[in-house]
């Protein structure tokens, strides 16, 4: 059995960044329908537990497909830095890898339909169209991130792309399934979450810049250079240390709920990961940066969702 392969391939550590923004859209949510008292009847834990296993989903079928799609272009190989690859090492061959693609992304999708059925006493005709719209495009990002010849992530949109699913998809996304509209303030929240998550990406891309170029992988890191990717690391950080500290100054002052301030500590995690980082110069020094980013905006959304709902 090459169950540590398929562990390892389903890359555990990057789970807990992709359910950051369903947390906080959760938190938003139920702090609307406890103020509202009606959480019952908008079924608050059944769409949240479907939410997050929807997205984890996601982002397996999309670990899995940038396994296959990196070895099928010679992109994962001995030059790497980082964990090695379950395809590239052997351990698991390219057709069954090929396979848990499929596999995964029909769970995906069962898993989304599970989701907006749950959702739909809450949702109008047009929006449960939006959303089963939605969840056809989370499988194919997830999927061509890497995979065919059109892979975006060999363009130099995988940034992008990460923004728009990990920030503003999933937040306004998640908050909006519990039957509420739209509201400004989760542009913060969206936008913080968002620039966390492309980071994390541009820490990874900065890691493997060298074998990246020599792959013909054109991430934006590639395009401007190990420097400036430095420097655009640092607006995608602080740039998401200001909207974070601006959605919660602005909800402290909705609502007087002055724990909230507790919710930018975990943040400053990211300040001190900057300042280390500008000291760095060797891509192989970058990789333990990718955890701290990682659980950090994990953390912050964890913590902001506790304090707005529990700590009265």
């Amino acid at each position: 059995m090459k169950i540590k392969a398929w562990i390892q391939a389903m890359r555990l550590r990057t789970l807990p960044l992709s359910v950051s923004g369903i947390i906080i859209g959760a938190g938003l949510a139920k702090f609307q329908l406890d103020y509202l008292e009606i959480t019952e009847e908008k079924q608050f834990w059944p769409i949240t537990i479907l939410a997050l296993l929807t997205t984890l989903s996601f982002q397996i079928v999309s670990n899995l497909a940038n396994d296959l799609g990196d070895s099928e272009k010679g992109t994962d190989n001995k030059n790497r830095i980082g964990p090695t690859r379950s395809v590239q090492s052997g351990e698991i061959s390219f057709s069954s890898m090929k396979m848990a693609v499929r596999i995964s992304a029909v769970i995906a999708m069962i898993l989304a339909f599970g989701l907006i059925n749950q959702s739909a006493p809450n949702l109008t005709s047009q929006a449960k169209f939006v959303y089963f719209i939605l969840a056809i495009l989370c499988v194919a990002a997830a999927i061509t991130y890497t995979v065919g010849k059109n892979a975006y992530g060999y363009k130099g949109l995988g940034d992008a792309m990460v923004f728009i699913f990990f920030g503003l998809v999933s937040v306004i996304g998640s908050y909006m399934l519990y039957g509420f509209e739209y509201e400004n303030i989760m542009l913060f929240f969206a936008a913080a979450i968002g620039l966390w998550s492309t980071a994390v990406l541009n820490l990874n891309n900065l890691r493997d810049i060298e074998n990246d170029r020599a792959s013909k992988k054109n991430t934006l890191v590639v395009k401007m250079g190990f420097k400036n990717g430095k420097f655009y690391h640092a607006f995608l950080i602080l740039g998401g240390f200001l909207c974070w500290s601006m959605g919660i100054m602005y909800l402290m002052f909705l609502s007087w709920h002055l724990l909230l301030i507790l919710a930018l500590f975990p943040a400053f995690i990211l300040l001190f990961h900057l300042h280390k980082m500008m000291y760095i110069v060797e891509p192989k020094d970058i990789d333990p940066e990718l955890k701290k980013v990682a659980l950090a905006t994990f953390a912050c959304a964890a913590v902001f969702t506790v304090l707005l709902n529990y700590s009265f």
